[in-house]
């Protein structure tokens, strides 16, 4: 029989206990976690809160007015006021009101001088 060194023989036993070094050299894992259950509390300061809700429906008015009428000083106000229900949690009107102002802006400033 063939004389081994220490690492050698500790080799072989690896490859007759595990296989081939192919076999076990690359990990996998798959992780499980249990799904989340919020409460209706939780689900609201995920959400959209409900105190800047009037704010951003107010400004949403406001900048879809200024499409039709003083498009500076009413997509200004819009904007401000999106800005606003923004910050207090209203992140989708606030959103749209501050787009909606900046193109009204951009129409009365840039486009409707020229008609």
């Amino acid at each position: 029989m063939a004389e081994y060194n220490s690492n050698e023989r500790d080799d072989l036993q690896d490859r007759e206990q595990y296989g081939s070094p192919k076999d076990y050299l690359e990990e996998t894992s798959a992780e499980i976690a249990p799904p989340i259950r919020l409460s209706g509390r939780e689900r609201r300061i995920e959400g959209e809160r409900e105190e800047g809700k009037g704010i951003g429906i107010t400004a949403l008015i406001l900048s879809v007015l200024s499409l039709f009428f003083w498009p500076i000083l009413l997509g200004a106000v819009g904007i401000v006021m999106g800005f606003m229900a923004r910050r207090r949690g209203a992140i989708t009107l606030g959103s749209w009101a501050i787009s909606i102002g900046a193109i009204s802006i951009i129409i009365g400033i840039f486009i409707a001088p020229f008609f």
